[in-house]
């Protein structure tokens, strides 16, 4: 799963953004200043998204901060100035793309697949086996003794996070951290329904809850085909 951080101070715009990136199945981490994502800048990230004009730090000196720590992680972009002096400026400091706003969602998605595809080579179907279930994770599907198995996109989106961390205990906070992003200010009684849900349609596998810390993978035998 590809690692991503998004840097952008509206609002509304990154909330949009992180669904349509999250909706790929990346993993998406998501600062409202430039302070924020420089103490973020050593990361392993595999590639930032910036917005140029950000309070605090703006995005060409992140830029610098990030090359300077992760010289091989590349770097979009995206600012309200579309003037060409801005986008020579961008490329100039090692940014690997320029998108000026206002701009598709789509369009930033399909910029970011390319990008990845050409740093970390084409993408590799993983299917991975777990008492009986295939979970394919291009697909998002899963199945069990060849039928499917009905996986709203955040029930899939958990069993990955348990699939990739057998054993670790996942508090109801990082839970919703990971799935739902930090600007999620409801009750995190809703990881107990999720869990609920994906316990009811997966019985074969057992996510136990620990006792005054959250919830785990029991260690099945897990196969990465």
């Amino acid at each position: 799963m590809y690692s991503i951080a998004l840097a952008e101070d509206e609002e509304s715009l990154r909330l949009i953004l992180k669904t349509y990136l999250k909706n790929k199945g990346w993993q998406i981490t998501e600062f409202a200043n430039g302070t924020e994502a420089m103490a973020f800048t050593g990361e392993a990230f595999h590639l930032w998204i910036l917005d140029i004009m950000l309070p605090g730090i703006d995005g060409y000196t992140l830029i610098d901060a990030i090359k300077s720590k992760t010289p091989s992680v590349p770097v979009i972009f995206i600012s309200a100035r579309d003037r060409d002096t801005d986008r020579i400026a961008g490329l100039e400091m090692g940014s690997d793309d320029y998108l000026a706003k206002p701009f598709l969602p789509r369009e930033l998605v399909l910029r970011v697949e390319k990008i990845l595809c050409r740093v970390y080579g084409p993408k590799k179907a993983e299917v991975m086996k777990i008492n009986g279930y295939l979970v394919d994770t291009e697909s998002r599907n899963v199945t069990y003794e060849g039928r499917v198995v009905d996986l709203s996109s955040r029930e899939f989106d958990l069993l990955c996070l348990f699939l990739n961390n057998v054993g670790r205990v996942f508090t109801r906070q990082k839970i919703l951290d990971d799935l739902w992003g930090n600007d999620y200010f409801g009750s995190d009684r809703v990881v107990d329904d999720l869990i609920r849900r994906l316990r009811r349609k997966m019985k074969h596998i057992a996510i136990e809850t620990v006792y005054a810390s959250g919830y785990r993978l029991h260690k099945n035998r897990l196969d990465r085909l």
